[in-house]
Order: structure tokens, then C-alpha cells, then sequence
């Protein structure tokens, strides 16, 4: 249920394979007045966790090199621990406005089906458009 590139308060990759269910991410919340503002995590720096938290997500290890392989051979190469925080000012803005959404404060907001009102994104786009993106469109393809 963690973030698959979230480190975990376990020191080996056995140890999590024995225990994925009982392992703690090294992730935080900043909380104001009960509403989460930000939050953030301590990446994995080892490519075996990495190696075996996909392994625990069903990710193979060829599906892993196929779609991850420049992240586990940098990471034989060495990595400091390292993370993150990210701040959401639009939750902030909300509160202060006594708003219970983003959508009432953001400057562009979009609908649950990720279009905009304002914009009216996502918007036809032309034949020419498509062929300088060298995009091809096929009609029933899912």
C-alpha cells in the first residue's frame, strides 16, 4: 500500500519479503487542524529493496528492467538516501478560505473526468497537429 519507490523501516530486502505487510514506509504528512497540507518520503537507495518491493507488487524482474532498469542500474552505482517534501498550497489556500475543495481555490481547475471549464481542454486537435507529432489515431482502439 506504500509508494513502490518509498523506503521502508526495514534494514534488509529478506526482512521485507518476511514481513511486507507489517513494514512501516519512512513517508510523513504535515497536518494543519486535521486536513493534510504536504507530505513526503525517504526514497529507496538500494537496488535490492527496490528489487524486492517490486517483487512483492508482482513486478518480474524483466517487467522491472523493461520498465525501471535505468532506476536499478543507477542505483548499483550508489545512492545517498535522499527524500522529499511537497507542500500543497492549494490545500492551504482552501483552508484559509473555508473552502472543504481544491476546486473552489485553484486557478484552473478541472472535473473529474479531467476536463476544463475554463479552457475547455482537452481540446480536437488537427491532422496536422497529429502528423508533426507523428501520432497516428486509430478509431476503436482501446
Amino acid at each position: 500500500m506504500h509508494h513502490p519507490f518509498t523506503a521502508r523501516q526495514v534494514s534488509t530486502a529478506e526482512e521485507l519479503k518476511s514481513n511486507a505487510v507489517h513494514a512501516l514506509s519512512k513517508g510523513y504528512d504535515i497536518v494543519l487542524n486535521g486536513a493534510e497540507i504536504g507530505g513526503g518520503s525517504i526514497r529507496i537507495h538500494n537496488p535490492e529493496m527496490q528489487q524486492a518491493v517490486f517483487e512483492l507488487l508482482g513486478i518480474g524482474a524483466e517487467e522491472a528492467q523493461t520498465k525501471f532498469g535505468f532506476l536499478l542500474e543507477a542505483l548499483k552505482y550508489g545512492c545517498p538516501p535522499h527524500g522529499g517534501i511537497a507542500f500543497g498550497l492549494d490545500r492551504v489556500a482552501a483552508l484559509m478560505a473555508g473552502e472543504s475543495s481544491i476546486r473552489d481555490v485553484i486557478a484552473f481547475p478541472k472535473t473529474t473526468t479531467a476536463q476544463c471549464p475554463l479552457t475547455d481542454a482537452p481540446s480536437p486537435i488537427s491532422n496536422d497537429q497529429l502528423k508533426e507529432l507523428h501520432i497516428g489515431v486509430v478509431a476503436g482502439a482501446e
